[in-house]
């Protein structure tokens, strides 16, 4: 038997700000503002999306990264990407990258089109203390590497990390344990899911509009909006006349000491600081 104490609901939403970088980029960002500074493991949360290429083309020139992990996701455009340690790739539509910076590089995210849509998410995930120094590493994959579960009617998922309905996503990463699905919900259509016990979770609607929780506690989240997610594990999502497409995300918070400034992030001012030192000399 199930009860709505069960049921996860959200607890409160927050609306992204405009933002910009590397050089110039005009983003999105969710966490990370003041509003909503992390939810533990996520430090960052981005959504870049436009029309006009002078809005990207200048990219993300080389910048150092230390202790932490990007996770980009790309809907529209192509991005080439390098580093300092001789790796390099071009992410396509629907590709996705999980970069494991740990002790250190250094690297550049360029488009790849002089015109058309750039469109995608970019979220930080903190290391845990013993692994900030691990050796830097990439979980790469190609559109045709990530399953698609078909739901339910009308319901589809795309499965980046977790599992559902037995099905489990390419990313492996212990220390938190992510989800991380892209759900697409045709208009009227609802799913329900168990978000892993003990996380920190969220949905971020990007398309469409959505009502997440059960009974009484239903909420609206309107697109370019973020959710909160707290309570129980049973997440119900459903979607309005127009349909819906959103994010949902979880991990396993380190609940760990933080100290960030720009592109890194430590546990303590003085790695905080030496990580500075580091990249100075040349040590990544």
């Amino acid at each position: 038997m199930t009860t709505t104490a069960d049921a996860a609901r959200i607890v409160r939403t927050v609306r992204g700000m405009p933002a910009s970088d590397g050089a110039g980029v005009k983003l999105t960002r969710v966490i990370g503002s003041p509003q909503l500074p992390d939810l533990d493991p996520f430090l960052m949360l981005d959504e870049f999306g436009t029309d006009a290429p002078e809005d990207y083309l200048a990219g993300f020139p080389e910048h150092p990264h230390r202790g932490f992990e990007t996770v980009t996701y790309m809907l529209d455009g192509r991005m080439r990407h390098k580093d300092n340690h001789g790796n390099e790739g071009l992410l396509v539509p629907g590709s996705v990258q999980w970069m494991t910076a740990g002790r250190g590089l250094v690297h550049s995210e360029m488009p790849e089109q002089e015109a058309g849509r750039m469109r995608g998410f970019q979220l930080w995930v903190n290391l845990p203390a013993k692994d900030k120094m691990t050796a830097p590493r990439y979980q790469e994959f190609a559109p045709a590497r990530i399953p698609v579960v078909q739901a339910g009617a009308g319901v589809s998922v795309k499965v980046i990390a977790g599992v559902v309905d037995g099905v489990a996503g390419p990313i492996a990463q212990p220390a938190t344990d992510p989800l991380y699905l892209d759900i697409t919900l045709a208009a009227g259509a609802s799913w329900q899911h168990t978000l892993p016990d003990g996380h920190n979770a969220f949905a971020y609607a990007f398309e469409g509009d959505v009502r997440a929780g059960e009974g009484d506690d239903a909420r609206p989240l309107a697109a370019q909006e973020l959710a909160v997610l707290g309570g129980g594990a049973r997440l119900t999502v459903a979607a309005g006349d127009a349909g819906a497409r959103l994010i949902l995300v979880a991990g396993r918070p380190l609940r760990e000491p933080v100290a960030r400034h720009g592109p890194f992030v430590m546990n303590t001012r003085q790695e905080l600081m030496q990580a500075f030192v580091d990249y100075e000399q040349g040590r990544f």
